[in-house]
Order: structure tokens, then sequence, then C-alpha cells
């Protein structure tokens, strides 16, 4: 049903005021607008069904490829972690490869070390028993003599 306004526009005067017209009822500008719209429209209801299924397109081509970068980015961080823990075993190896040839050159330093004291004391020592064994043969005589001396 019209609105009141469309049912008193058919009886607005139909030109500018002045003398009198031929008398009728006005055209129905919007019925005639809408009837000179209809076939556009009627084209851009393809365009917006159109328009529509792109957008569908796109929303399920978008949740495809975040699918695929989900998945991509799982296995990235599923290779870092394999990458990692081989990186840590080859970080321990060579630690320990390390400590062992430390160890080694440790063990080779001290080792000629004690055979350098070894070679001194070698060295030394027949001076040092020589000398205690001077210094105890006087402390024995000593004791000899007071003994001696000593003795009614």
């Amino acid at each position: 049903m019209p609105a009141l306004r469309d049912l008193l526009d058919r009886f607005r005067p139909a030109g500018t005021p002045g003398a009198a017209a031929r008398p009728g009822v006005p055209a129905d500008r919007r019925t005639e607008a809408a009837a000179e719209l209809a076939p556009v429209l009627a084209a851009l209801d393809d365009a917006q069904a159109r328009a529509a299924e792109i957008r569908r397109e796109a929303t399920e081509e978008a949740s495809r490829r975040r699918r695929e970068a989900a998945a991509r980015a799982e296995t990235i961080v599923a290779q870092a972690r394999m990458d990692a823990a081989s990186t840590r075993a080859d970080s321990a190896l060579r630690v320990r490869r390390e400590g062992a040839a430390e160890a080694t050159a440790m063990t080779e330093t001290a080792a000629a070390g004690t055979d350098r004291i070894r070679a001194r004391i070698a060295a030394r020592m027949p001076d040092h028993v020589e000398r205690v064994l001077t210094e105890a043969r006087s402390i024995l005589d000593d004791l000899g003599h007071q003994d001696r001396a000593g003795a009614p």
C-alpha cells in the first residue's frame, strides 16, 4: 500500500504555476524511476551474486592458505627441534673430545713434570745421602767420645 505522501504527490501541480494547463493527474515519478532502474538493478543482482561468490571463494582460499601455512610452520618447527637436538649432540661430542684432549695434555704435562722432579731427585740424592751419613757419623762419633770420656 502506498504511503500517504505518495498518494498526495499525485495531486500536486504538474507544471510551474501560471496559466492553466490541461487538467490531469501528474505522473508518478517514483514508479517511473523504479521502472526505469529495474533493468539496471537486475543487472546489478548478477554482479552482486558474482561478488558474493568471489568473496566466498576468497574466504575459502584464505582458509586453505592459513591451513597450509600452519602445516608448513609445524614442519619447520619440527625440523628445527630435530636440528637443535642434533646440534646439541654434536656440541656435546665436540666438548667431550676437547675435554679428553685437554685431559691428555694435562696428563702429559704432569708426567713430564714428574720425570723432571725424579731426575732432579736422582741427581741430588747422593749428595744428600752423603751429608746425612756424614752428620749421623759425626753425631755417633760425638756420642762415642762422650761415652769413653765419661766412662769409669
